[in-house]
């Protein structure tokens, strides 16, 4: 059986490369059937912010990975419910539909949940 794998991205979209980086290792894990996570953690979550403009700081749109993740199989996304309220988001206005809001006891029995851990 393969070992499990949770992809904990912690990173603002623009800030650096480790979001584009999470996200191509959980689609890359989900086009070979990996049992893969995705924890969107502190600034993580700005990855979800409903409007984003990648053009004004050059960089390449991550919200189209998003919406692939279950294209390529992976259904196990979370975010960090303290971390999306901090950052002033509705939970509603959050880009995808899919992700599951967790508090911090719950993010523990997730993490504890994979074989391996990954934090970018």
């Amino acid at each position: 059986m393969p070992r499990s794998l949770l992809i904990i991205s912690r990173q603002a979209p623009w800030s650096g490369p480790g979001a584009r980086e999470a996200l191509d290792i959980v689609l890359a894990g989900g086009a070979f059937d990996l049992p893969i996570g995705l924890l969107f953690l502190d600034d993580g979550v700005f990855q979800l912010a409903p409007t984003q403009n990648a053009k004004a700081v050059q960089q390449k749109d991550l919200s189209a990975n998003l919406q692939a993740l279950s294209l390529f199989g992976v259904e196990d996304v979370f975010a960090c419910g303290n971390s999306v309220k901090e950052r002033g988001f509705a939970p509603s206005a959050l880009n995808m539909d899919t992700v599951q809001l967790l508090n911090p006891e719950q993010i523990a029995s997730i993490i504890d949940r994979y074989d391996q851990v990954i934090t970018l």
